[in-house]
This record gives C-alpha cells, sequence and structure tokens, in this order.
C-alpha cells in the first residue's frame, strides 16, 4: 500500500518503514531557491574542468498569470479542465 510520510527521513526510514520493504523514495528538493543550478563538466583525466551549463534556474516571480493560476484553483473553476 502507498504511503507518504512528513518528516525527517532517516528518523522515517528508521521508525516507520520495515527493511527491505522500500520500491521508490523521492525527494523533492525546496522550491524558490533564488539560485541557479548548474551542470559541472570533469576533464578527460576526470579532474575538475571550468566547463559548466546552467541546468535550471530555481526563481519564482508571483506574476498575474499565477494569481489567475491560484484563483482558479483556489475556486476549483478549472479543477474539471486538468
Amino acid at each position: 500500500m502507498n504511503h507518504l510520510h512528513f518528516g525527517d527521513n532517516l528518523r522515517v526510514l528508521r521508525e516507520s518503514i520495515a527493511d527491505a520493504s522500500v520500491d521508490l523514495i523521492y525527494l523533492d528538493p525546496p522550491f524558490n531557491s533564488n539560485a541557479s543550478y548548474n551542470v559541472l563538466f570533469k576533464g578527460p583525466e576526470g579532474t575538475d574542468s571550468q566547463a559548466q551549463i546552467e541546468a535550471f534556474d530555481d526563481a519564482w516571480h508571483w506574476t498575474q498569470s499565477a494569481e489567475e493560476v491560484e484563483g482558479c484553483w483556489l475556486s476549483r473553476r478549472c479543477r474539471a479542465h486538468v
């Protein structure tokens, strides 16, 4: 049976989950960290390289569009459309 546990993952694993009983653990990082995350590359010898590319930017901005979506979800007007 599927369960959602809320709390410190190490404590939950030790106290609430039987050994050898987990197929998947998904940890969702905090959102709106206001940071850019890059993929760092290694050189041919496995040494650090200056090469990197931006993987994603985790900065969230409250816009008119976000306001409209929140209002829609809160009022349940558009839940039937998802």
